[in-house]
């Protein structure tokens, strides 16, 4: 995994309010992180928050901070473990034509890098959707983000996908079944796994030689 660059520095009491602000956040709704609501789940007084905050804006800005980190962290994690599992399989193959063929059916089954990426994606958007929702609507506040952030956390789509402009639609296709997802927008029955694995499938057919491992990380800037 690339090194994460490093968050907004905060004081311990800053920490503490953006965790109940998060708590907050996934309970009611972005609508519902109101300063007042967050003063009084913390037991202070409104303006006490200005101290280390000014605006609820910059409350949200830690917020999505929090989101771009972790999911960052997680598709990069299932990228190394994509590229670990198809280096030991090839190991283990010998070199046979027949294993190799073998091979490469299992990984078009779990769609390789892609389908690695795409797996841990989802299950951090369901996992946290109010703050996936905070952190993926609307124009994003670059400027109050710590530089590089959000390069690195989406670094992993253009690393499976191996060209920006695949990868840029690989990031609005699984956006935007999270999004339907979370509003329960598909209709009663529907197998949602098997559209995420069409998707899958479309998007690994488009890589030269039916790529499952993703290929090498870009040289740092």
């Amino acid at each position: 995994m690339s090194d994460r660059p490093e968050l907004t520095p905060g004081t311990l009491r800053a920490a503490k309010i953006i965790e109940a602000a998060r708590a907050l956040l996934e309970e009611e709704g972005r609508d519902g992180l109101t300063m007042r609501a967050l003063a009084e789940r913390l037991g202070i007084r409104a303006p006490s928050l200005y101290k280390h905050f000014p605006d609820k804006a910059a409350v949200e800005a830690a917020l999505i901070e929090q989101g771009l980190a972790e999911v960052g962290a997680l598709l990069h994690a299932a990228l190394d473990e994509a590229a670990a599992g198809a280096t030991t399989e090839n190991a283990d193959a010998g070199g046979s034509a027949d294993a190799a063929g073998a091979d490469a059916g299992a990984a078009a089954g779990s769609g390789g890098a892609i389908g690695a990426v795409l797996r841990a994606y989802r299950a951090s958007a369901l996992a946290n959707p109010n703050l996936y929702r905070l952190t993926t609507s609307g124009s994003l506040p670059r400027e109050r983000l710590a530089p590089g952030l959000e390069e690195w956390s989406g670094t992993p789509f253009f690393l499976a996908a191996g060209e920006p402009y695949l990868a840029q639609a690989l990031w609005s296709f699984a956006h935007g079944m999270v999004i339907l997802e979370l509003d329960g927008r598909y209709p009663e029955g529907s197998d949602l796994d098997r559209t995420w694995a069409e998707g899958m499938s479309a998007f690994s057919a488009r890589l030269p030689g039916s790529v499952t491992t993703p290929p090498s990380r870009p040289p740092a800037r």
